[in-house]
């Protein structure tokens, strides 16, 4: 017999809305009833995105190039395609895939250019995905495309506690390159099991401690922070080191223009490749390389393999500091800024 009962309707797809310059509370959840994909794109079912440091600066309207607000973040996704666009191949339907994105990621249903997709084995945790996506790329670019840094090398990564670092310590051990690695105090002993020398980035002789542990200078130095340090990273080096900046941490809470802190952080990389002293210096952009769209995201597609290779072997370990899900974006966010973690926040669709 029918039932008299009534039927709750299906809730509806959610996305996370960054309206201003706010705190994390107030970050706003919305429904929204995603748009059918359009041509060449797919609607991904969002199974795993992520909290990096690009939305830590969006939210304070820090982030080079962020969209004005207010926009939805999400850098990266892991997710499965539910709905393919006008010319795309329909079996890709039912896949999981995973896509870099800059923002909108955190969302429920997410369109992402087909073109943009990168395969992910089926047997691999969408989390496990995710920890290793934009994180595995930039690690794998920057030690191997732009350090070059060789086995029996030693190698300084600032930070090693992070999404990006807990990966590019890993990356360099598998490669038999010694790796000092700066963190708290609290995160040591879980650097250790990386095989990463630790030194506290706090201690007032912290870059003593490094030159002790490597008096004939690195091979390369890893640095997010930028500021005054960043003329101690330049100073590890040996003769033929490379420094490798990609951020610019230490300036993420200063008043005005975004995109100074940058713009003056390469000017001074610049005049330092410029002195005659067999030291390079690089600014890594994730982004760099778009005017040959199909090579970017081939060199993409390539590093990610690379690294997913590696965990699948065992040989790197995704190190997840939490899972959440998008409707506790608000608690995932405060974790992630609040520098007890190691690792990646991640954030799971329902």
């Amino acid at each position: 017999m029918p039932s008299n009962m009534p039927t709750t309707p299906p809730a509806l797809p959610i996305e996370v809305v960054l309206p201003g310059p706010v705190e994390p509370s107030g970050l706003e959840i919305r429904p929204r009833t995603p748009a059918p994909p359009g041509p060449g794109s797919v609607l991904l079912r969002m199974e795993a995105t992520g909290i990096s440091f690009a939305e830590q600066q969006m939210r304070r309207g820090k982030y080079y190039d962020q969209p004005p607000f207010p926009f939805v973040p999400g850098y990266d996704v892991v997710g499965t395609v539910v709905e393919t666009g006008e010319g795309v191949d329909r079996s890709l339907l039912g896949r999981r895939v995973a896509a870099v994105t800059k923002t909108g990621a955190w969302a429920d249903r997410v369109q992402v250019p087909a073109a943009d997709l990168l395969p992910v084995p089926d047997d691999l945790d969408p989390a496990d995905a995710e920890a290793l996506l934009v994180n595995g790329i930039t690690a794998w670019q920057m030690l191997h495309e732009v350090a070059r840094a060789r086995p029996g090398g030693t190698v300084v990564v600032l930070g090693a506690n992070g999404g990006v670092g807990t990966v590019l310590v890993q990356l360099a051990r598998h490669a038999g390159i010694r790796v000092i690695g700066t963190a708290s105090p609290r995160h040591h002993d879980g650097l250790r099991t990386l095989g990463v020398e630790p030194v506290d980035h706090h201690a007032a002789d912290a870059a003593e401690q490094v030159r002790r542990l490597a008096p004939a200078g690195v091979d390369a130095v890893f640095d997010h922070v930028g500021g005054p340090g960043l003329a101690t990273s330049w100073s590890f080096l040996r003769r033929g080191g490379v420094l490798v900046s990609y951020g610019t941490a230490a300036t993420k809470d200063d008043e005005g223009n975004s995109r100074l802190p940058v713009l003056a952080l390469i000017g001074r990389l610049l005049v330092w490749n410029m002195l005659p002293n067999g030291r390079t210096a690089h600014f890594y952009n994730f982004w760099s390389g778009q005017r040959r769209h199909e090579d970017f995201i081939r060199r993409q597609r390539e590093a990610y393999a690379r690294v997913l290779d590696l965990a699948r072997v065992g040989a790197v370990r995704p190190q997840i500091a939490a899972r959440l899900p998008l409707s506790d974006i608000v608690a995932a966010f405060e974790l992630a800024e609040s520098r007890t973690v190691t690792g990646k926040v991640v954030v799971l669709g329902d």
